[in-house]
């Protein structure tokens, strides 16, 4: 990925790790957009880079979504990267009868139909640029789950096996489809702490620059190489030879 010249739109962009990426694709050059619940952050993040653009967005509500991708279009015509970043992390205890379910369906909501709805919403728009993005924020717990966000950890799975899933319906279009994997970046998704296991954020947001400039598929970090080799690197070969196999050879339906 070129990370120059790109009209680059992200979701949960006033902290954290969507903050980061703003920012440094800014510095670039590039013109930004971030999106988040709450004006007075947006308002925060523009003050302190002006020029970047900022939209109010409700990841769990599908008509806004809706909405906004129109509005973000309709203001920066050449858009032409959208990254799904927007995510929560509540604790739970798979182990335990006591199932808080509200809390539940609204990880559900934004960590995965957060996403796929913003994905649904841009995709033919982006189809249309001569070299556009699509770019996933999952995580190293896709690969290897932490028992006490096991839910958190699922929908991030799931965004993984969405993506290549993704990437496969893309691959004859101008859209490239990108994971970005982290680890425990030291951010305020639970809570920033300076934990010496956790990876600061300005060195994770550098690492993943450098390896945007080069990587087609997924984009992570030499330190947790070893945890995605948990299930091997090289699973999008399978996938697309096993996807292009049922298309060659269609299920028969009845």
């Amino acid at each position: 990925m070129k990370l120059t010249a790109n009209t680059i739109f992200i979701t949960g962009g006033t902290s954290g790790i969507g903050r980061g990426l703003a920012e440094a694709f800014h510095r670039l050059g590039n013109q930004v957009i971030i999106a988040g619940r709450r004006k007075a952050l947006l308002d925060e993040v523009a003050k302190a880079n002006p020029g970047i653009d900022t939209i109010e967005l409700d990841i769990n509500d599908a008509a806004q979504i809706k909405a906004v991708a129109q509005e973000v279009i309709r203001r920066h015509p050449t858009l032409n990267v959208v990254i799904n970043n927007a995510g929560i992390m509540p604790f739970d205890n798979p182990a335990s009868g006591q199932l808080d379910d509200a809390q539940a369906v609204g990880l559900l909501e934004t960590n995965l139909l957060g996403p796929v709805r913003v994905s649904a919403a841009f995709v033919e728009h982006l189809k249309k640029q001569p070299q556009s993005y699509l770019i996933n924020n999952s995580s190293v717990l896709a690969f290897i789950p932490i028992a006490v966000t096991a839910l958190y950890s699922a929908t991030k799975a799931a965004i993984h096996s969405y993506t290549l899933s993704q990437r496969f319906m893309l691959r004859d279009s101008s859209v490239s489809v990108l994971e970005i994997a982290p680890p425990w970046v030291d951010t305020d998704l639970i809570h920033k702490s300076g934990d010496p296991r956790s990876m600061p954020l300005d060195v994770f947001i550098a690492q993943t620059l450098e390896k945007l400039a080069t990587d087609t598929t997924e984009v992570f970090v030499d330190g947790i190489a070893p945890l995605r080799a948990n299930v091997g690197p090289n699973e999008y070969a399978l996938i697309a030879q096993f996807n292009q196999s049922l298309i060659d050879n269609p299920i028969p339906l009845g």
